[in-house]
């Protein structure tokens, strides 16, 4: 099924896999409440993802975004993480329009692989080699959050540092299931790179959403 027969022409439904109130657990802004958005879409396919399930739109329902806010106010969150999949999949321009009208913060997390929509007060990039970014988004960036699987990894870390602006912050986070085995590397890379930081997803630490 296309992804554009799921979802009205101004996206004011999307696919949505959960939403739920909970604490980032990862990257820059770990350990702050967020509200959490996942949209349902992604054809990328990392063999590491962890939230495969999200991947086929066609399974999750189809829902108002209006009814999304709604849920969001009523937990008083004042920022969404907006996550998928991948949520550029889809034109993001009215949800985060009606995010902004009730005065909250909008984060993206995406691979940059689609065309940005929405107006987001943090942008995560998270590259991926099978579909790498649009050479657009690498300037809109505040975050370059890369996940380390194996010891080359590192090398596409740096080749995409290279891209953003001065500005972002630059995370190598371990991929979990190699947590143990690659962390070690990630830790003595960073003390000769100090211009990195580690992110740990700390959510699944504290056994959270």
């Amino acid at each position: 099924m296309k992804i554009d027969s799921l979802v009205s022409d101004d996206a004011k439904q999307l696919p949505i896999v959960e939403q739920f109130y909970s604490i980032q657990g990862e990257g820059y802004h770990m350990g702050k409440p967020a509200y959490f958005i996942r949209i349902g879409g992604c054809d990328i396919g990392c063999s590491w993802c962890d939230t495969k399930f999200s991947w086929d739109p066609s399974i999750h329902p189809v829902v108002d975004v209006d009814c999304v806010i709604e849920n969001l106010i009523s937990c008083k969150a004042v920022s969404a993480v907006i996550t998928g999949g991948e949520p550029l999949m889809y034109n993001l321009d009215y949800l985060c329009l009606e995010l902004k009208k009730k005065g909250i913060e909008t984060f993206l997390e995406t691979s940059g692989a689609f065309k940005l929509s929405g107006v987001w007060n943090w942008v995560c990039l998270s590259p991926k080699r099978k579909q790498p970014p649009l050479e657009e988004i690498y300037s809109l960036a505040n975050e370059l959050k890369v996940i380390i699987a194996k010891p080359e990894d590192i090398e596409w870390a740096e080749m995409n540092a290279k891209l953003v602006e001065s500005t972002c912050k630059l995370y190598l986070q371990p991929e979990w299931s190699a947590y143990n085995r690659i962390l070690p590397l990630i830790i003595e890379y960073i003390k000769a790179n100090p211009s990195w930081s580690i992110s740990l997803q700390a959510h699944k630490f504290m056994h959270i959403p």
